[in-house]
């Protein structure tokens, strides 16, 4: 798909948006075994791809949900955010759970990482797409590039333009929601009373951004089969069909053309460098 030039998003409005539904952001991922289940999809990714005990630098790092957890996991993580009323949750997650030692955070967006102090780091991490706040992955990955080491990892969440659960909509008469990430230069979303536009990217933009000195390591579907993350009911009113579906979505999710569907996918970006090690080439 045909990416529109690139244009500077509303960072203000954005941040704006989220500051004011962190309370929410939170409450909604509370008792929501979908949601806990794609998180955990991730993070077995990072798992995978980087070491115990590295540092690494978060983007679009919310109320700290995710930075908390690759700290109990052993990781040494940056939370990184632009909207304070999420950022300023994290450090009381982290003290609650006794992780405080392992998580620090800053103001900072993912288009202005040269500001950004503690590089290089070991991995860079962006979940459940933060990134589609902008349609400027070049830049982006010219940010990455400067604070993550050689050898060193991104692993990124991001929504793509093809996601067969909201495509089903049309079967339920609702055409325009359902064919929303299909739409050249993106769609407007709104939060809080807040207005901003989403873009949408396959796995080969992403690639293609980061450039020839970038491997990738995986590509990985994320809810190809099972609801989008937005969806907290069925996984606990009918558990058995959420299963099944469930039991799909790990089979196919790994396997083209199903790793570039869904509600996210994983992709896995490994810089070159003499410490990097050998993978296999994952084509998106």
């Amino acid at each position: 798909m045909k990416q529109a030039a690139p244009s500077e998003p509303d960072l203000a409005t954005i941040a704006d948006a989220f500051s004011r539904t962190a309370e929410h952001y939170d409450s909604f991922a509370d008792d929501h075994p979908h949601l806990t289940r794609m998180r955990e999809q991730v993070y077995a990714h990072v798992v995978r791809h980087v070491p115990a005990g590295a540092s690494i630098l978060e983007l679009n790092a919310g109320t700290g949900t995710d930075a908390v957890a690759l700290a109990r996991r052993g990781y040494r993580v940056h939370a990184t955010d632009i909207a304070a009323g999420m950022l300023e949750r994290v450090l009381p997650k982290a003290m609650a759970l006794g992780v405080s030692d392992r998580v620090s955070v800053a103001s900072c967006s993912f288009l202005e990482l040269d500001s950004l102090s503690g590089a290089p780091y070991d991995a860079v991490f962006s979940d459940l797409g933060g990134l589609n706040c902008t349609n400027d992955l070049p830049r982006v990955a010219r940010g990455i590039d400067r604070v993550l080491r050689p050898g060193g990892v991104a692993v990124l969440v991001v929504m793509p333009p093809v996601c067969l659960w909201e495509l089903a909509l049309v079967l339920l008469g609702r055409p325009r929601e359902a064919t929303r990430r299909l739409r050249r230069g993106g769609t407007r979303a709104h939060l809080e009373g807040r207005w901003f536009t989403i873009h949408y990217f396959t796995p080969a933009a992403v690639r293609d951004a980061f450039g020839a000195h970038y491997r990738c390591e995986d590509v990985h579907g994320l809810s190809v089969i099972t609801p989008t993350g937005e969806s907290k009911n069925l996984a606990k009113r009918h558990p058995r069909i959420y299963g099944a579906l469930a039991w799909f979505d790990d089979r196919l999710a790994p396997h083209a053309p199903f790793n570039r569907w869904g509600d996210f996918f994983v992709i896995v970006l490994r810089r070159d460098g003499t410490d990097a090690t050998q993978g296999p080439d994952v084509t998106p």
